[in-house]
């Protein structure tokens, strides 16, 4: 070796500089305001896109908007969601979801069966905090995904916002909650 790498490395273990370099990034970061969030008393603000629970949604009259045509539970890539519907006896044509699960433990929180929804009637919550000691409350039932939809409805319809599934004006608002339209009895004019 030459001798002017050996004292470098001699001078440097005298002074010892490794340690001063290290002390110096703690130094750095040490002044700095605290990352960290306290947990269950300091919530994060979470974003519009933010996909936490599902919850079903209603009509501003308070009708169901399910309509049970499974597209949900099709483009469910963990086969979460399971419904079962049935015909409306008093409007021809026209069907609606009578039952309606979703397992939250299988659930992978893609969107995809809000995505696949026709009628918006599915959306995403910011609800995150649904930990139990017991698993299966973590299987929602169609009564659950109501009451969750209901309590959050405003994060649902920031998601759908969010997500271009909808938009914010009276143009929309006059289609969306409207379909499918209702089959009835065609007036026969006299003319």
């Amino acid at each position: 070796m030459d001798t002017p790498s050996q004292t470098k490395k001699l001078f440097d273990a005298v002074l010892f500089r490794e340690i001063w370099k290290a002390m110096k990034v703690t130094f750095k970061h040490m002044f700095h305001r605290p990352m960290t969030f306290e947990y269950p008393r300091e919530k994060r603000t979470i974003p519009d896109a933010h996909r936490g629970a599902l919850g079903l949604l209603c009509y501003d009259d308070g009708r169901e908007r399910c309509v049970g045509c499974d597209l949900c539970e099709a483009a469910c890539p963990s086969r979460c969601i399971k419904v079962i519907s049935e015909e409306d006896k008093s409007m021809p044509l026209q069907r609606y979801a009578t039952e309606f699960y979703i397992d939250i433990t299988k659930c992978v929180f893609c969107g995809y069966c809000v995505e696949a929804c026709p009628v918006n009637a599915l959306a995403m919550t910011k609800m995150y905090e649904y930990s139990t000691p017991d698993k299966r409350t973590l299987l929602f039932d169609k009564r659950r995904l109501y009451e969750i939809g209901e309590q959050h409805i405003e994060d649902a319809k920031k998601y759908l916002y969010a997500h271009n599934q909808e938009e914010d004006d009276d143009e929309s608002r006059a289609y969306r909650y409207h379909f499918p339209q209702p089959v009835g009895k065609a007036e026969v004019s006299d003319s």
